[in-house]
């Protein structure tokens, strides 16, 4: 039965990339924003937008609440369009870096590190740049759902987005150990529950939170990178690049952990509409 689902949903985003490539991506983006803005609050996801929105910031009203969803639809919706035109962002001038000299650095000195962030703006942009600028990179990412679409995803991420993508799960982690002892970073998204991490705060609640990194600093003294990007006016990006971390390898998981929630916190309170608010993150 859920075949059956999926293969209809892929034939209908088929249908809508279809139109969507007529119309160009200025025209689409906004198209599949206002789509995204008024079918969202019927997805089954926006009743767990809300409630992390509760937990997250418990002192705002309903209004505010509404208007950051609202305005996270409509982020998303334009997401969705961008993979079609994902080649022509990356040969746009679209993307404003602050701090490349530290990526420039990170190759240079040719040691890899590890890459933070989460699912902010048009995501998928970060490690785009940051194999762009010469760094060799392997992403892990989590595969769809959908058997029908998840391919042609993992096709835009291999050939436009990053050329290394690795599955998470066990099997992924032993990939990227290979890939991190051949000299490659790793770019990896911190903001979503695992089952096999540990509790750790994350706006004063307890989360399943990924302890990849911090496995990473005890056994390798790995340096930490945070990275972020936000959608500017015009559909323009910004893409920042922070101070490096290093922890020492005494520092113990937790707190190196809770460490990197608070830096994903301060991502989220900096822009929480462009923050995607759609996993199940206490669960």
């Amino acid at each position: 039965m859920n075949n059956i689902k999926y293969f209809l949903q892929f034939l209908l985003i088929i249908i809508l990339l279809s139109f969507y490539k007529i119309l160009g991506l200025k025209v689409s983006n906004f198209l599949s924003g206002k789509i995204f803005t008024f079918f969202g609050p019927f997805f089954r996801s926006s009743k767990i937008c809300h409630q992390n929105l509760v937990t997250a910031f418990p002192d705002i009203d309903v209004n505010t609440r509404e208007k950051i969803i609202k305005k996270m639809w409509f982020n998303y919706g334009k997401i969705f369009s961008e993979y079609l035109f994902i080649k022509n962002i990356k040969e746009s001038s679209n993307i404003i870096i602050e701090n490349q000299h530290i990526l420039n650095n990170i190759k240079s000195k040719d040691e890899p590190v590890i890459f933070i962030s989460g699912h902010f703006s048009n995501f998928e942009l970060m490690a785009m740049h940051i194999e762009r600028s010469g760094i060799d990179l392997a992403a892990i990412y989590r595969p769809l759902n959908n058997i029908f679409l998840n391919p042609l995803m993992e096709k835009i991420r291999k050939k436009h987005i990053c050329k290394k993508q690795i599955k998470k799960g066990i099997s992924g982690t032993k990939e990227i150990l290979r890939n991190f002892k051949n000299g490659a970073s790793v770019a990896l998204m911190i903001d979503q529950r695992v089952s096999e991490g540990i509790k750790s705060k994350f706006f004063n609640k307890e989360a399943f939170t990924t302890t990849i990194p911090a496995q990473f600093v005890k056994k390798f003294g790995t340096t930490i990178v945070p990275v972020y990007i936000e959608r500017k006016l015009d559909d323009n990006f910004k893409l920042t690049v922070y101070d490096p971390i290093k922890y020492k390898k005494e520092d113990s998981v937790e707190l190196i952990t809770s460490n990197l929630n608070k830096v994903l916190e301060k991502m989220i309170i900096h822009n929480p509409e462009q923050w995607i608010w759609t996993h199940n993150r206490w669960k």
